[in-house]
């Protein structure tokens, strides 16, 4: 049943050519008993009643033009009968009241019964034989006229007004599944990016340092073979911290419901860590921290850490010989300032401030916590990395 109620609201004209049919086969069937006592040809009979009856067909699909067409059909029924009689063709203009109310507005229906009346009145003043038989007439006419009108066009305000409610049901159901579509795609290019600075964090420092004490390696192998050695033994360490990293940063990725066996991700307590570490590869790194990094969210924590770190793996790579680092973190409650400065060789601004992910992915980390992050070349010489990420309160 639900399936056959579907298909007729998808297919409005067998429904509606239906209707018309059976309105036709009541009125035609007059044709039985005859028509003489209206004074019509059995023909033009059954002519009017087709061109009132056949226009309820596209009722739903053009409302207005099909209820002008059954308008206009009822005043030929009215010019060409005899007699004030109601043919069951008249019924046409009830169900295209009701049509028009539903599914054209009140405003194009108020003219629409208007004339309907008129010519219902004009069949009543001027096809009434006698005056007092008129005025009976009248008033039969224009109490049932108005009594079923009414009926029609409370019952087509009905149906408008539960039309337009589920138009406006619907319309929101595909606003509101677009948002969600929005939404995800928002979020997964928000993890996307996530993942992405993750993965270029930890790659791009552990293979600067791997490829810093390969290249030391090379040098001293001969020389200073025990440097050489210090070094080969730095490239497997720093190879196994980043792949325990990736390990942990793909497990996530494949189980992200489950929460036991993962590598706890680095927070800003870890910058001492890293700063020893830097130096065991080489980088004189000054560390200076004021105020309290041990209990910092989780995400501001993890940015402090990579901000320091991509900061400090440029100055492995750009800084040249002889470069010294000097990282200064502040927490003075309301907000993180971490400041990255190292004394290496001039650099143009354009070789690291427009290009490469590593700059970019720490204004990122910046934005994303309502910070912000500058880096350029000091005037002293060197290079400074500084940002502001405010601490959330309460």
């Amino acid at each position: 049943m639900r399936r056959l109620s579907l298909w007729m609201r998808e297919h409005p004209v067998v429904g509606d050519s239906t209707i018309a049919a059976l309105v036709l086969l009541l009125d035609l069937s007059e044709l039985l008993v005859g028509v003489e006592d209206r004074g019509v040809p059995p023909w033009l009979y059954a002519a009017v009643g087709v061109v009132t009856v056949v226009p309820l067909c596209v009722r739903r699909r053009w409302p207005l033009a099909s209820a002008y067409a059954v308008l206009a059909g009822l005043a030929l029924m009215v010019l060409t009968q005899d007699g004030a009689m109601v043919r069951v063709a008249g019924l046409a203009v009830c169900v295209s009241v009701y049509t028009v109310v539903a599914y054209a507005g009140r405003r194009p229906a108020a003219p629409y019964t208007f004339l309907a009346a008129v010519v219902v009145a004009c069949q009543v003043l001027f096809k009434t034989p006698t005056f007092d038989d008129r005025g009976n007439a009248i008033t039969v006419m224009a109490v049932v006229y108005v009594l079923v009108a009414a009926v029609c066009w409370v019952l087509g305000e009905f149906v408008g007004a539960r039309r337009a409610y589920n138009a406006e049901v619907e319309r929101r159901l595909r606003h509101l599944e677009f948002e969600q579509d929005q939404q995800s795609r928002i979020a997964v290019a928000e993890e996307r990016n996530r993942i992405a600075r993750e993965l270029h964090d930890v790659l791009a420092h552990s293979v600067s340092v791997m490829i810093t004490q390969a290249d030391g390696a090379t040098f001293a192998l001969h020389g200073k073979p025990e440097m050489a050695e210090k070094a080969l033994r730095a490239i497997g360490e720093t190879g196994r911290d980043a792949l325990s990293e990736l390990r942990g940063l793909l497990e996530v990725l494949r189980n992200p419901d489950e929460g036991g066996g993962r590598t706890p991700q680095p927070t800003a307590a870890g910058l001492r860590e890293l700063a020893d570490r830097v130096r065991g590869l080489g980088l004189p790194v000054e560390l200076r921290l004021d105020g309290d990094f041990e209990v910092l969210p989780t995400g501001i924590g993890l940015a402090v850490y990579r901000i320091a770190q991509e900061s400090l793996t440029n100055v492995l790579k750009h800084g040249g010989r002889d470069v010294r680092a000097a990282v200064h973190a502040a927490n003075d409650g309301e907000r993180i300032e971490i400041e990255v400065l190292d004394d290496g060789a001039r650099r143009e601004p354009t070789t690291l401030v427009s290009g490469g992910n590593g700059l970019i992915g720490m204004r990122e980390r910046a934005t994303v916590y309502g910070g912000e992050l500058h880096a350029g070349p000091r005037t002293e010489g060197g290079w400074r990395v500084r940002a502001v990420l405010p601490l959330p309160r309460g």
